[in-house]
């Protein structure tokens, strides 16, 4: 009798599945956020379990759900801090330096604060496994669709910026050897190679290299702006400069959509969020670190290199040093171009790789190493390079990506998308107090701002890349170009 009792008694915690333990949150507004498994079970205890809800990256196969703390800031790192980044000094040059600073401070505490709106819809739906299926959530299969759609177009036009870039780099430090079209297809073979790994642990551990190539790259760059002049500045040139800008709209608005590319990189926090050990814990601070890191290197550079260079500021940035310092700063930078190229490439073909699974019914299938599975993973791998270099050659300028990017994508998927889906877990809640208040009047000026950005930046931004193809004094004459598109 006393086993059978001992049996009776531990049979229903024995029986209870992982994924429905019970765990609830406060959110940032001081109310309790309850879970939601993927069965649509509310889980309402007052106690967080330390067990990762299960997704389709812990069952079946191996455990894909292998991020830490650390590994989750490098990897966000490493997503976020890295082509944005060059961009951001000549922007202060169109905006000038006060004007400047506060559009990179205040974008970043903007994004940072969309993404934490990220997490707290994560914390209710734990099941997904990305930003697209947050949107099946709140909107049906037909803005799955949308979402799905936006967000390729985002990190594919990520990835060709990566490579249009790479192909700058090559052409720099070769004396334009071949043609760029050629140096696209090594930048995108070479791309195609680190996108092979299947998890996001390996994106993490190039965190570090990431970081030190970038801070390195743009030390580089001021160092030698510090001891010298701009390669293109005539003798006895003196600096310049515009506390307070006068940028017509189309270079203010351009000017502006640049830096929130510097800030893009919520689009893959929940594809990451979904291979994390515990996301609910780690994610706040690993979120902290990247946004005190970015907002800070951020500044500094585009101060900095503004500040030495004045009217001849460049972008990518690294073309204001002079002539061999900005050989150096160009290969410097190049493992930081593979890793933002590798990140986001990771973050779109893990979206192919399950939509592709899902449509043949074999997501507990994802993770196994069979030769299905892989078979499908470097299908999607391939697919998704050769789209991104027909992109980087129908772009081939650094400038007009990183603008049509954001006009078209990076305004809803870093704002306008978080908005919604606050407006969604507090429904009959928009009222109930001063702080609900506030935000519900935050996060309808980010959707009122998104689409305003929509409009009037891809406008903006079209327009001014039509101009730089008419411009007689640019190398690059249309798409596919063999064009010199060194320093």
């Amino acid at each position: 009798m006393g086993a059978e009792d001992k049996t009776t008694k531990t049979q229903p915690e024995m029986s209870q599945p992982e994924h429905h333990r019970p765990a609830s949150i406060r959110g940032i507004d001081g109310d309790e956020i309850n879970t939601i498994n993927d069965d649509g079970d509310i889980m309402e205890s007052k106690e967080q379990s330390d067990e990762p809800v299960q997704n389709i990256f812990n069952q079946g196969g191996k455990n894909y759900r292998t991020l830490g703390k650390w590994d989750t800031v490098f990897v966000l790192v490493t997503n976020q801090v890295g082509l944005g980044v060059l961009s951001l000094p000549g922007c202060l040059k169109v905006l000038g330096v006060v004007p400047g600073v506060i559009a990179i401070i205040g974008l970043g505490s903007l994004s940072a604060y969309t993404a934490y709106e990220l997490l707290q819809f994560y914390r209710k739906y734990p099941h997904v496994v990305n930003v697209v299926d947050m949107c099946g959530i709140i909107g049906g299969r037909p803005l799955e669709i949308i979402a799905g759609i936006g967000l390729m177009i985002k990190v594919m036009m990520t990835c060709a910026s990566a490579s249009v870039t790479l192909s700058v780099a090559f052409n720099t430090l070769s004396n334009h050897a071949f043609c760029t079209v050629s140096f696209v297809i090594i930048a995108v073979v070479a791309c195609w190679v680190l996108c092979l790994p299947r998890t996001v642990k390996f994106v993490s551990q190039s965190g570090i290299p990431s970081t030190i190539s970038i801070l390195a790259a743009a030390l580089t760059v001021m160092i030698s702006l510090g001891l010298d002049t701009p390669s293109q500045a005539p003798p006895g040139w003196d600096r310049e400069i515009q506390v307070i800008g006068n940028p017509t709209f189309r270079q203010g608005l351009n000017a502006c959509l640049k830096i929130c590319y510097a800030y893009a990189g919520n689009i893959s926090f929940v594809s990451y969020m979904a291979e994390m050990k515990n996301p609910s814990r780690d994610f706040p601070m690993a979120l902290a670190c990247l946004e005190v890191f970015s907002i800070t290197l951020y500044t500094i550079v585009a101060v900095a290199i503004y500040c030495l260079a004045g009217d001849y500021t460049t972008s990518p940035a690294l073309g204001s040093a002079p002539r061999i310092a900005a050989k150096v700063a160009y290969g410097l930078v190049l493992p930081c171009v593979f890793a933002t190229a590798m990140a986001f490439g990771h973050t779109g073909i893990k979206y192919m790789y399950v939509v592709a699974m899902r449509s043949i019914k074999a997501t507990h299938q994802v993770t196994d190493r069979s030769f299905k599975s892989w078979g499908i993973w470097v299908a999607c791998v391939t697919l998704y390079w050769i789209i991104v270099f027909v992109i980087s050659n129908a772009i081939p300028i650094f400038d007009s990506i990183l603008s049509i990017s954001s006009a078209t994508t990076i305004a809803w998927f870093t704002f306008g998308l978080s908005a919604i889906f606050w407006f969604h877990i507090n429904k009959g809640q928009y009222t109930k107090n001063w702080k609900k208040i506030a935000l519900c009047i935050i996060n309808g000026m980010l959707i009122v701002q998104s689409l305003f950005m929509n409009g009037g930046g891809l406008w903006s931004s079209i327009t001014e890349l039509l101009n730089i193809f008419e411009n007689d004094k640019s190398s690059i004459r249309g798409v596919f170009s063999c064009g010199d598109n060194s320093i």
